[in-house]
């Protein structure tokens, strides 16, 4: 966590906050191993930098509540390496109002 606090004051002004997902990848890589742990949340930030590349994917990409299954000999099945789009969660609240 303190490598991602460390790129986030001196690497990220330098480079440009510009992410092609939301939340970012070091907010994802922070939130990863906040839930998961330090094994599979570098494992699942590891997967989500290769895809933040020009052919990778973009859009709202958070990380997984659920860590996915993987034995211990393949740890890198931890990680969502498909690109994409990722579309936004619909807010449904404007539809699930009745009207009087």
């Amino acid at each position: 966590m303190g490598l991602i606090q460390l790129y986030k004051w001196t690497l990220s002004p330098l480079i440009g906050r510009d992410c092609r997902y939301l939340p970012t990848c070091s907010s994802y890589a922070a939130d990863a191993i906040r839930k998961h742990g330090a094994w599979a949340g570098s494992w699942m930030a590891t997967a989500r930098l290769c895809r933040c590349q020009p052919w990778g994917g973009h859009g709202w990409d958070p990380a997984p509540e659920q860590k996915p299954r993987a034995a211990w000999y393949a740890p890198w099945r931890l990680g969502d390496w498909k690109g994409g789009y990722r579309a936004p969660p619909h807010n449904n609240d404007e539809s699930d109002k009745s009207t009087s």
